[in-house]
């Protein structure tokens, strides 16, 4: 690497790693609000919601990555620019060829990782943040508390007598009133209990009680030392898919499908936008002091329109779609602005 390619990098570098702390800081505010929002549903500490955060973290990155490289890359050429040090490199012979095979070889790197983000760590923190979501919202339901009546675990109605915060229970009294006649009605008495989690099932332990059945012709007694009594969740705790499977259902689930397109298509931005960002950033400034934000917002703008509605439209096709009529695009404003000129 020469002289002037250094120079480029380390000015892109200092930039990019500056706005990435903002953009990243300003998305995890975002997403951290989505999950603090949960808390008014379940009951999460400190370091719950710090593992939701980490699960929402891959996602975090396809949004913050490709959007930095192109603020970056377009802002550092542009102040370049502004003193002159781009028209110094051309008079010493590093022309624009240059500058875009450097910045292409980076924006395919990063594209490179965007796809191993995308196609093996989101899929796994997903599921990994769904099932944690279900689990505490499953555990929500059953908080039971002393003295209170009407609350159930499963099919069962339970009234404890004494509880404490470390779900140990005492005196505990659960019955059951099937809803098919040929079933029994059953009481149980215990002395003692526990919730414990079993694999992401939620289980009942009960230690020394009785077991009462209620007959037509009688009461039936059973006594016992210790019972189980797992509970029925309405949303079971899935289990974890392999990243094959996963991306398997997007030939029969369309919200999976969208989110591959969409993903796919982001992660194509770097690639897609170097021309973009050399054709915007690289100017004479004696001559061109148009605000560089503006090419900025509209290109996003138009980069982000045609992921959202073709990956909607046509999944399948999207990021090809999308990403050959950006590269026209930036290939006739290169030419234009860049080559002409330069």
């Amino acid at each position: 690497m020469n002289k002037a390619s250094f120079y480029l990098l380390k000015h892109f570098l200092e930039l990019f790693s500056a706005l990435f702390f903002i953009l990243f800081f300003i998305t995890s505010i975002v997403f951290f609000i989505k999950i603090t929002a949960l808390t008014a549903i379940i009951t999460m500490n400190f370091w719950e919601l710090g593992t939701l955060y980490i699960y929402l973290l891959p996602k975090t990155l396809v949004y913050t990555l490709p959007i930095t490289f192109f603020i970056a890359l377009s802002i550092s050429l542009y102040n370049l620019s502004k003193e002159n040090e781009t028209i110094v490199l051309f008079t010493l012979g590093y022309d624009p060829k240059k500058i875009t095979r450097l910045f292409m070889s980076l924006a395919t790197g990063l594209s490179v990782i965007l796809l191993i983000d995308i196609m093996v760590l989101v899929p796994i923190s997903k599921q990994l943040n769904s099932n944690f979501i279900e689990y505490k919202k499953a555990e929500a339901k059953f908080n039971i508390k002393a003295n209170e009546f009407g609350q159930k675990f499963s099919d069962w109605l339970v009234y404890i007598e004494h509880s404490d915060n470390a779900k140990q229970y005492e005196g505990i009294t659960l019955y059951h009133n099937p809803e098919k006649q040929e079933d029994k009605e059953q009481l149980i008495l215990a002395n003692a209990a526990t919730i414990n989690n079993e694999s992401g099932i939620l289980r009942l332990h009960l230690d020394a009680g009785k077991v009462f059945e209620f007959q037509k012709d009688g009461i039936g007694q059973t006594d016992f030392e210790t019972m189980y009594i797992n509970s029925q969740p309405k949303t079971a705790v899935g289990a974890i898919q392999t990243v094959k499977e996963y991306w398997n259902d997007v030939f029969v689930n369309w919200k999976r499908a969208y989110d591959l397109s969409f993903f796919l298509t982001v992660a194509l931005f770097p690639i897609a936008s170097t021309m973009i960002a050399m054709s915007i950033g690289i100017v004479t400034y004696r001559y061109n002091k148009e605000s560089i934000y503006m090419g900025i917002f509209l290109c996003l703008a138009f980069y982000l329109t045609l992921t959202t509605v073709f990956s909607s439209k046509l999944p399948q096709y999207a990021p090809l779609i999308v990403f050959a009529i950006t590269m026209i695009a930036s290939y006739v404003l290169y030419q234009k602005r860049i080559r002409r000129v330069f």
